[in-house]
């Protein structure tokens, strides 16, 4: 059995896209899914599966929630190796004390022709960021609620993303701990 994480996007925002965690739960244990751990309402959770096909996992979560719950959120799906080696990999270190004001955006795919010159041109003077494969990390000290570079990142970047602040990657990082046996 393989350790992934599981990111879902745009579940539980506003009262749209309802997904209560203990359904997700329940929804995954259906697919066979086992040691399952989720933190917080906007979609994170670590499981065991034997399945190899993080894609085809992935693809079979979406439909199952599409068939209960009336929506197909996306699912990014991580195996434990990668999730690490993106934890290991951030750029600003300094930044981890203050994890509200760092962020880890995981993308759907490495993009083909990021507008980085928009990107830099966005950023604030106290912001910085790095786009390393499909991983974008942002450290934004005066928070991502007025930041232009934030909220344009993913269009710019020009593939899916869904972001995590770094006390919430953290905590996937414990949870992996406690399932990857």
């Amino acid at each position: 059995m393989k350790t992934f994480i599981a990111l879902f996007r745009g579940i539980n925002v506003g009262s749209t896209r309802s997904l209560p965690m203990k359904e997700l739960v329940s929804i995954l244990e259906g697919l066979g899914c086992q040691h399952i751990k989720t933190y917080i309402q906007s979609g994170n959770a670590v499981l065991r599966h034997e399945e190899k096909d993080t894609l085809q996992l992935a693809s079979r979560i979406s439909a199952e929630i599409k068939k209960s719950r009336g929506f197909e959120p996306h699912v990014l799906l991580l195996d434990s190796k990668e999730f690490e080696k993106a934890v290991t990999g951030n750029p600003f270190p300094e930044a981890e004390s203050e994890p509200n004001t760092l962020h880890l955006g995981f993308l759907a795919s490495a993009p083909k022709n990021p507008d980085l010159k928009k990107l830099e041109s966005l950023k604030a003077d106290s912001e910085r960021f790095v786009l390393k494969g499909t991983l974008f990390y942002l450290h934004a000290p005066d928070g991502i609620g007025r930041s232009k570079l934030a909220a344009s990142s993913e269009k710019l970047l020009g593939v899916p993303m869904t972001d995590r602040n770094w006390r919430t990657v953290c905590k996937i990082q414990d949870m992996v701990k406690e399932v990857d046996v």
